[in-house]
């Protein structure tokens, strides 16, 4: 498959755009007028600077209209057209781009703008060159792709075809199965964009709102479904206009290259008669689970890191084969702290201080998750293996951690019984009925969230919720929840733009640790709460003012609100009636903490409501000692 990228989709310099489109694998460009104007560089030159970064030019964009004009500028454009021939020539392009027209002096008629482009057409086959016509969504007379399709039958030029543009049909609620029948031979190029479902002037949205395949509300499986069936065996391009959701041109290359992978994937699957010239991949990953999580932590901090195990009702039961790594369980969770003075860990340690360093996810085929991950661009990782390991997959996630993969139709399934050896029970730990990990929340900076959505719904079987925004007292932390369709795995993701929110600071303090938090679930909070109590775990404290509430929003009764009370258990309750309880530790170190939670029938969030009163309590509790009335900060590195 031929992939390429509009010039005009990045703000930057034309090298540097040049540059980080072909790292990121993309096989050529689209470029506009605008885009190489201020250069003060021929045409030639910029011809030879993109090839010289092994990009071909599939699309050359001129601001010329000309369907449809009265014939003194019709002339006029028709010469304008001619010099920008010249300029292709000169580029190293054989298609123009012309957008469907939207000057008031156009005078539209069907047979009017086929004899334009019939006449178009001969001038272009005269010279080897092609002009691709596009219906722009606010086109005067042609705003529809199937009209332009009709222009282009009617003109009955081999040099004349059509451009469709995702958004162009989608945004105006275009059925995209008439491309089914067009042929593909006169389907000269393709573009892709997303875009937001909200109603709003379509020019203006746009120029303002395009966005990465996946990351809008567009159907564009459909459309690039109907266009693959045509046989259409062009270039797919990316047509974003300054899309400006990512910090760098590199990692927006990065994961444009990406989306138009996976979604060419997608159709591949949905419409196996449908050619793309792509390696094969494995399917996306249905994840099954976490199967650990694995913190890093000096010696003294595990003393206390353990501690703090003990009174979660966690038990020590193995310890690996070749490392300093205990293996703490309880029912299905499985914590791992790692005490090694050097490799990776250690490395993770001395950046981040206690911290959780991995993550290993169980799905149902290890090595073909790693391989559809490392094909869509993200870094595998390696470090020593002693003898007695196993060769577990594993790539870079967020903040620089690492995701291992396991499975159970292999030697992976045996991890615990392979790379560890028991430790002699301790009977003196009393568990507290947590059963499994319910979620975890990684924090990034606001401008990293989308790059990493786009990981995991690029590679996993997961679904997004709508973005939230999360109350701070410091300010608003965007938030977005993923999971899977049976809620076996749940991850909220949350992007911070300053560190005086609870989670900006923790990602300021820790220098860009990825897991703020995880959440153990069980099936009877109450009873939890009092077993944690019993081993000496401290609750967050929830002000009175938050359960002064709780009686009128949900109808509860008193007894009920009081035991809540009693125990700093916070309460939510959806439209199905399910509902969701959430209690708290009081954060340690950097701003880590753990959460325990029930669901109660179809309850599917995660406690939006709640959410200010914990941050609130949370970072008051996180402040330097003295700051305010909260305790000094648990453990970890002390404040610079």
């Amino acid at each position: 498959m031929k992939t390429s990228i509009s010039t005009l989709s990045a703000a930057d310099a034309l090298e540097d755009k040049l540059a980080a489109f072909s790292a990121a694998g993309f096989d050529g460009i689209e470029i506009s007028e605008l885009d190489f104007a201020v250069q003060g560089r021929t045409p030639t030159e910029i011809g030879q600077m993109v090839r010289d970064q092994g990009l071909a030019i599939h699309l050359f964009q001129p601001s010329v209209e000309v369907e449809g004009l009265p014939e003194d500028l019709r002339e006029k454009a028709l010469n304008r057209i001619e010099r920008r021939f010249d300029v292709m020539a000169e580029l190293g392009t054989d298609l123009m781009l012309l957008g469907s027209a939207t000057s008031a002096a156009s005078l539209g008629g069907v047979d009017r703008m086929a004899d334009d482009f019939a006449l178009l057409g001969e001038r272009a086959a005269a010279r080897g060159l092609r002009v691709g016509y596009e219906a722009r969504a606010w086109g005067r007379h042609v705003s529809d792709y199937r009209d332009a399709w009709e222009v282009i039958r009617r003109a009955d030029r081999p040099a004349v075809g059509l451009v469709l543009d995702s958004f162009h049909v989608l945004a105006r609620g275009l059925a995209p199965d008439g491309i089914r029948a067009i042929p593909a031979d006169r389907i000269f190029h393709v573009q892709l964009a997303d875009a937001p479902a909200v109603a709003m002037d379509l020019e203006y949205k746009s120029r303002r709102f395009r966005l990465l395949p996946g990351e809008g509300a567009l159907p564009l499986l459909d459309f690039l479904s109907a266009v693959a069936a045509t046989g259409y065996a062009g270039a797919y391009s990316l047509d974003l206009v300054e899309n400006r959701s990512r910090a760098t041109t590199r990692q927006l290359a990065l994961d444009g290259h990406r989306a138009l992978t996976a979604l060419a994937d997608a159709v591949r699957r949905a419409e196996p008669t449908c050619r793309f010239d792509l390696p094969d991949m494995p399917a996306k990953a249905r994840i099954e689970g976490v199967e650990f999580i694995e913190f890093t932590a000096g010696a003294d901090d595990a003393a206390s890191l353990g501690e703090m195990l003990r009174q979660l009702g966690f038990t020590p039961v193995a310890r690996h084969i070749a490392r300093k790594v205990t293996l703490w369980q309880q029912n299905g969770i499985n914590i791992v702290v790692n005490s090694e003075t050097r490799g990776y860990a250690h490395s993770a340690y001395v950046m981040h201080g206690t911290s959780v360093c991995d993550i290993g996810l169980l799905v149902g085929d290890a090595e073909a998750a790693a391989t559809r991950t490392e094909m869509l661009g993200a870094r595998r990782f390696a470090q020593r293996r002693y003898s007695g390991e196993l060769n577990i997959p594993a790539v870079r996630g967020v903040g620089g951690s690492v995701l291992h993969f396991l499975d159970r139709k292999t030697e992976l399934g045996k991890v615990w019984e392979t790379e560890f050896e028991p430790l002699p029970p301790d009977t003196s730990i009393q568990s507290t009925g947590l059963r499994r990990i319910d979620h975890l929340a990684q924090v990034m900076k606001q401008e990293e969230l989308p790059s990493w959505i786009l990981f995991y719904t690029s590679v996993f079987d997961v679904e997004k919720a709508p973005q939230v925004g999360v109350s701070d007292p410091s300010g608003l932390v965007r938030s977005r929840a993923l999971q899977g369709a049976d809620g076996a795995f749940r991850l909220t993701m949350n992007g911070v733009d300053t560190y005086r929110t609870f989670a900006g600071r923790f990602l300021s303090d820790s220098y860009g640790a990825s897991v703020q938090h995880f959440a153990f679930l069980t099936d009877d909070i109450v009873a939890s709460a009092r077993k944690l109590a019993e081993n000496h775990f401290e609750s967050l404290s929830i002000p009175d003012s938050y359960y002064s509430d709780l009686g009128s929003d949900f109808d509860l009764a008193e007894d009920e609100i009081a035991l809540l009370r009693e125990l700093n258990i916070l309460y939510d309750r959806d439209e199905t009636g399910g509902s969701f309880l959430q209690l708290y530790s009081r954060p340690h170190g950097d701003g880590f903490f753990f959460e325990i939670v029930e669901r109660r029938g179809t309850y599917n969030g995660y406690g939006a409501r709640n959410a200010p009163y914990r941050t609130a309590a949370l970072k008051r509790l996180a402040m330097p000692y003295g700051a305010d009335h909260g305790s000094p900060r648990i453990g970890g590195r002390e404040q610079a």
